[in-house]
């Protein structure tokens, strides 16, 4: 009866990993944040508020990856756990499982792994994308 409101995409960035920039450990963060550079280890949002990563097109993640709110035009390897918004733009490349909520997915984004909705019980469907032949 009664559902649980969505919480608002942080629309403020707080944080910036600029280009050229390389991380080497697990990040975690508050608010908002974009990737322009490199980060090798997980990123994680730091506790209940809502939370909004951006990976530009530039930016690389080498790592698992858990938010409220993801934009994605960048590549990311290793699973992608997305608590309520995700959007994969054009550019964007991810290989690993990807857990979400809500997803928009851009024509040309490419996800190597198996999609996971949010609320399919273990062992319930879950969509596998394949590569389609040029034959």
């Amino acid at each position: 009866m009664f559902r649980r409101k969505a919480s608002k995409p942080q629309s403020r960035i707080d944080s910036l990993i600029g280009a050229g920039t390389v991380i080497e450990g697990n990040v975690t963060f508050a608010g908002g944040m974009r990737v322009d550079g490199e980060i090798k280890g997980n990123v994680i949002a730091a506790g209940d508020q809502p939370s909004t990563l951006v990976v530009s097109e530039q930016a690389r993640i080498d790592g698992e990856i858990h938010v409220s709110h993801l934009v994605v035009n960048g590549a990311i390897n290793g699973p992608v756990h997305c608590a309520e918004f995700l959007e994969l733009q054009a550019r964007s490349r991810v290989n690993g499982d990807v857990y979400y909520n809500t997803l928009e997915m851009h024509l040309g984004a490419v996800v190597e792994g198996r999609l996971h909705a949010s609320g399919v019980a273990e062992g319930g469907k879950a969509v596998e994308l394949k590569i389609a032949s040029s034959s």
